[in-house]
């Protein structure tokens, strides 16, 4: 059952070289409160496995990551994260590209702690070639049939936002899609999750097939309201389109970056919540 904590303290459990799942898709649904405190923090050669979004590009321009493994990098309406883009041109991290299908499976693999899982996907395709290391298997049946061998995508720690938690660590989306936030949570060692709200045990509500995360998978659990910004959150699904815009704009530019950074990202968690309440006022 997760235990009441903060921020702070999660990422204060996080050590250099680890390998961190981070759950959501693209730039919907990511546990960046979590991520900017990764972001502001010493640590450094993360692997990072994760459908990639926002999280990657400010890791990677932090300096945190070693090797990324992740079947794209998005902001959905930004086609390529622009912070991503730049570590890949750099070479600056190593990068194993999945087809999202052999993705899927290799988070399968970890959550039922088996070393791979055979699929057809990615067979015939170039993800062979630029993942020299992957390997095939021959169906042990009449078929005979060759199959991609997905490693499994096990995590030292996943870190996965929902919606609404209660204080035991069980999660609710309220949006369309589940993403693979389940199977983040259950291929780590230890899952933290992050919510924009917290309520008591037994207040979750909605469907059953709504409760995503359960407690038994999660080490912690923490609430940070706008904790998912700029991605998208909640059931109408809405990203803060201009911030991300403007993220984008000034990733593109070392000086323009600079400033985004000294104002939203050089204080803590508050002091980003408020500048952005602050950009947007300057804006209207």
């Amino acid at each position: 059952m997760g235990e009441l904590t903060t921020p702070q303290e999660i990422v204060a459990e996080l050590r250099d070289g680890m390998t961190i799942g981070i759950g959501g898709w693209g730039s919907r649904r990511k546990p960046m409160a979590l991520v900017r405190e990764i972001y502001r923090s010493n640590l450094k050669d993360l692997t990072i496995v994760s459908c990639g979004g926002p999280d990657v590009g400010l890791l990677c321009t932090a300096g945190k990551v070693r090797k990324l493994i992740a079947p794209f990098v998005t902001m959905d309406s930004v086609a390529l994260e622009p912070h991503f883009r730049e570590a890949r041109k750099a070479r600056t991290i190593e990068f194993a590209e999945y087809d999202e299908g052999m993705f899927m499976f290799g988070l399968l693999a970890a959550a039922h702690r088996l070393p791979f899982m055979p699929t057809r996907a990615g067979l015939g395709s170039d993800v062979m070639t630029v993942n020299a290391d992957l390997q095939t298997v021959t169906s042990p049946y009449e078929d005979g049939e060759e199959l991609v061998a997905v490693p499994a995508l096990t995590a030292d720690v996943s870190l996965v936002h929902m919606d609404i938690a209660d204080t035991r660590g069980n999660g609710r989306y309220l949006g369309a899609d589940p993403y693979l936030d389940d199977l983040f949570a259950k291929a780590a060692a230890r899952t933290f999750l992050s919510a924009e709200e917290l309520t008591r045990p037994g207040e979750l509500g909605g469907p059953p097939q709504a409760l995503l995360v359960s407690r038994m998978h999660v080490t912690g659990v923490t609430e940070t309201p706008g904790g998912a910004h700029f991605t998208s959150i909640g059931s109408g699904g809405q990203r803060d389109e201009s911030f991300q815009r403007h993220y984008a704009k000034s990733a593109a530019d070392p000086e323009a970056w600079k400033a985004f950074e000294d104002r939203f990202l050089s204080g803590d968690e508050a002091t980003y919540q408020s500048e952005v309440h602050k950009w947007h006022e300057e804006q209207a």
